[in-house]
This record gives C-alpha cells, sequence and structure tokens, in this order.
C-alpha cells in the first residue's frame, strides 16, 4: 500500500511519555507523530476519546443549522424537516459509536445540536423550552441514539445479517455451561470482561451486550430488522422523555 508524499501520519495509543518524541522511518518513508486521526470521516484521539470528533461534528452541525435558517421562511414544515434531518442528523449520527460512554459535558454538547434543531424546525426562541417539541418530532436524546445503533447492530450481529467481523464479537454458543454467550432461552449475552474502565467498557462486544441485556424479552425476539427498530425506538423514547405518554 502507498500513500501520497506528507500523508504518513500515525498515532500512538499509549502514554504521551512512552511513545517517541521524533518521526519514525517505515518503508523508507518518514512517519510524523500526531495526537489525532481521521479515519472514514471519524476523528480518533491518542487516548481513544472522542473529544476532537465531538468537536468537528458539533461544529458541522451548527454550521449546516446557520445555513438552513436563511432557508426557513421560504420552504413548508414538512421539506425543511427533512433537510434538517439530511443535513444535520446525518452528521451528527455518522460514527456514533465512538459517543458510547462519553463524558455528560460532551453529551450535552452533542443534544445542544438536536435543540437547536428543534428549536429552528418550531421557530422557537433561544430560551424557550424544547422537550415537548423534541417529543413532538420523536427524535430521541443523545445516549438513547447511540443506545439505539449499538441495539440495532446487536442484533444484525446475533442474526447473521452484520459484516462478519461484527458476528465474531456477539458469537452464538450451542454449548451449556459458564462460556455460553447468548442463551436460547433468555436472549441475554454475556458480557465479555475488560481491564480498562475508560476504554474497555466503551468496546462494542461490552457495551452491546449490557445494552442488550436490558431490553425485554419481546424486542430481543422481534422477527425482523423492522419490527426491532420499531419496538426499540418506542422503548427509548420512554426514557428519553419519561412524561409522555406514548
Amino acid at each position: 500500500m502507498t500513500y501520497p508524499a506528507g500523508k504518513q501520519k500515525w498515532c500512538g495509543v499509549r502514554r504521551q511519555s512512552q511513545l517517541p518524541r521524533c518521526p519514525i522511518t517505515v518503508a523508507g518513508a518518514s512517519v510524523e507523530l500526531v495526537s489525532v486521526v481521521r479515519d472514514l470521516g471519524v476523528y480518533i484521539d491518542s487516548d481513544l476519546g472522542a473529544t476532537t470528533h465531538v468537536r468537528r461534528t458539533v461544529s458541522r452541525c451548527f454550521a449546516a443549522l446557520r445555513q438552513l435558517r436563511h432557508l426557513r421562511r421560504y420552504v413548508t414544515n414538512d421539506c425543511f424537516r427533512s433537510l434538517v434531518l439530511s443535513l444535520v442528523h446525518s452528521r451528527l449520527d455518522y460514527g456514533n459509536f465512538m459517543f458510547v460512554g462519553l463524558p455528560v459535558y460532551l453529551q450535552r454538547r452533542l443534544q445542544a445540536v438536536l435543540n437547536a434543531a428543534a428549536c429552528l424546525v418550531f421557530r422557537l426562541r433561544r430560551y424557550d423550552h424544547v422537550t415537548d417539541a423534541l417529543a413532538i418530532l420523536h427524535w430521541l436524546r443523545v445516549p438513547e441514539r447511540v443506545n439505539f445503533k449499538l441495539a440495532v447492530m446487536a442484533y444484525r450481529a446475533l442474526n447473521g445479517m452484520a459484516p462478519s467481523y461484527l458476528n465474531q464479537l456477539v458469537p452464538v454458543s450451542s454449548f451449556a455451561g459458564r462460556r455460553r454467550l447468548r442463551s436460547p432461552f433468555t436472549l441475554q449475552l454475556l458480557v465479555p470482561s475488560y481491564r480498562l474502565s475508560t476504554v474497555g467498557r466503551r468496546s462494542f462486544p461490552v457495551a452491546a451486550s449490557t445494552f442488550w441485556n436490558t431490553l425485554p424479552d419481546d424486542i430481543q425476539s422481534a422477527p425482523s430488522v423492522s419490527a426491532f427498530r420499531r419496538l426499540l425506538k418506542t422503548f427509548l423514547f420512554q426514557y428519553s422523555f419519561p412524561d409522555v405518554i406514548v
């Protein structure tokens, strides 16, 4: 594999004191050490955190909202809502696996995007309450949006509809015993053990299995992806808006 000149960079995930401070040479090319790398549009910090990705995502979403504000008076409500979904939600949800286990202050920055979008849709003032607007739009809050994607991917993996590398992360075993990862009777997954609470609990096998085990049996045993998504969103909607009667 070859890379364009000046594009060779690497990001170390060990402690900064354990990393070399000068560029290293790989196959005759000098590779520069950076604190953040970008892969498929997702920014990964050297500590495997999501601070940079959150900052870039929030910035791009608010830029899109500023552009949409100029169009608000010229389009219908349904059209404008579709534009918000296409230009804002798509950016907010892209790569949101990185948002698993985020600190509260980063979740609030992402939630501010949804709040601002809802205010723009309903022409609310800056300090108006936005909870009712989010509920009317049926927009899940940020933590529930992340859990929604985790659960859908786990459902696909358990039913052989996900890429093979994800299927291996939540394998189905027909053997009885302590090492069984999925019970055919309870549909419960065994949460893998991990060493680092800051990183390990955010990995897909741990986060997906942990959340999957909180789902009711009727959701876990949904007959299709569409039925699973519908039941799951209703379940998560109650978490986002506990005072709203579904």
